[in-house]
């Protein structure tokens, strides 16, 4: 998996010359980041944390970040609430469209006094009934939720309902809860499955290999590489057709899946472009009879012309 680097952090810290130890604000996002850990110890002074579009599970190593005012981890697989007491200043929290389904996990905000705006939308908890009426009758200290403000005479009834919203938020969140376990069940076989299928794949495809003489390689060889190329584009295609139709919940999970797949169709894109960059041979420059030949490669525009009158060659590129 993905976690936050120096050398990332470093490069995203241009605007304070690099020096990470001082910076106020980061922005992490669209990282491909699937853990997150390191900032507490490495940005003590951070006060604005951008991670939006990555693939972070869970809320951890962000205690320390007493200075944190505002931090956003909108679009990751955050399933619930959790490990920021430590941060004392937090004004602003958004984790619009993650999983979180535990909406009783909201209550470890209470610590967090300065909290002023929450987002939660797109979050499969916004569905439950009462979902509004319990957080803003849970944190008291919240002027605003979901790009809604709370309205002094909405609280007052929110507490007034509290203990029947809660009891109703809990039934929900244990029917939620159940499902999820069956989600990640679910989740499990297909990974397995997949594992398998490649293991099969690729122990028919060794024992091919070692089924035919090196005579027939070579006749292969010779054949070109054009066939096995479409050969492999097809079955590419056929993998492809069936993984992007197969109908998958929206899960933490399927979500990391989708991801994987696509960084191992690339890896394998570019390692079969690497591999035919090696397998080209090089250019002839001298013949064997020792003349020098012209190569434009890039094909660029030129033109060469014989200066008599100053005794010299001009060539004039365009570059």
């Amino acid at each position: 998996f993905l976690s936050v680097t120096e050398d990332l952090v470093r490069r995203r810290a241009e605007h304070n010359n690099c020096e990470i130890f001082s910076l106020e604000e980061i922005s992490l996002h669209q990282q491909e980041i699937e853990k997150l850990e390191y900032l507490d110890k490495w940005c003590r002074d951070l006060k604005i944390l951008y991670l939006q579009n990555n693939l972070i599970p869970k809320i951890e190593n962000v205690g320390k970040l007493k200075k944190l005012e505002y931090l956003n981890v909108a679009l990751n697989n955050i399933e619930r609430i959790e490990n920021l007491e430590g941060c004392e200043e937090l004004r602003k929290l958004d984790l619009t469209a993650n999983f979180i389904g535990e909406l009783s996990s909201i209550e470890a905000l209470k610590h967090n006094i300065h909290l002023k705006e929450l987002f939660l939308v797109g979050n499969p908890c916004t569905e439950f009934e009462g979902y509004r009426q319990f957080v803003v009758s849970t944190l008291h200290q919240l002027k605003c939720l979901d790009s809604k403000e709370i309205e002094r005479s909405e609280r007052i009834q929110a507490l007034q309902n509290y203990p029947e919203v809660k009891q109703k938020i809990k039934e929900q969140e244990q029917a939620y809860l159940l499902k999820r376990a069956r989600e990640k069940e679910e989740a499990q076989r297909r990974m397995q499955e997949r594992k398998d299928k490649k293991q099969n794949q690729m122990e028919s495809k060794l024992g091919f290999e070692s089924s035919d003489s090196l005579q027939d390689k070579e006749n292969h060889q010779a054949e070109g590489d054009g066939e096995q190329e479409t050969w492999r584009t097809v079955e590419d295609d056929e993998e492809d057709r069936r993984f992007w139709e197969e109908p998958t919940p929206y899960t933490p999970e399927s979500r990391l899946e989708t991801h994987r797949y696509i960084e191992e169709k690339r890896r394998a894109k570019d390692n079969r472009r690497e591999s035919k960059k090696r397998e080209k041979p090089l250019p002839t420059l001298v013949t064997e009879e020792g003349k020098v030949l012209n190569v434009n490669v890039p094909k660029l525009h030129f033109s060469l012309k014989d200066d008599e009158e100053n005794n010299q060659i001009i060539l004039d590129l365009a570059v």
